[in-house]
């Protein structure tokens, strides 16, 4: 084997690596990180969706739990920070 093929089988080898890292590990680190971020930003008031798709709004956080008022009825439900999708954008009417 010629060791110019050698030399160009290892090159594509961690061009392959870095170009799968590059589409793959990055973007979902950053995705993490901004989950993180929203996660650390909740405050009581604000209305949110939980992975799980039940809307509330927070009326209370301790440590890694979060209780959310989900209805008219004013029912409680504690769920873990983790299992908080997104918070909701409302519009003003």
């Amino acid at each position: 084997m010629p060791k110019g093929d050698f030399t160009s089988t290892i090159f594509f080898t961690i061009a392959m690596i870095v170009v799968f890292y590059l589409l793959m590990f990055l973007p979902q680190k950053k995705k993490q990180k901004k989950a993180k971020e929203m996660m650390d930003s909740l405050k009581e008031g604000e209305r949110i969706v939980t992975i799980g798709g039940v809307l509330g709004k927070i009326i209370n956080i301790k440590d890694e739990e979060v209780t959310i008022e989900t209805s008219v009825e004013r029912t409680q439900i504690v769920v873990y920070k983790w299992a908080v999708r997104e918070v909701v954008k409302e519009f003003d009417k």
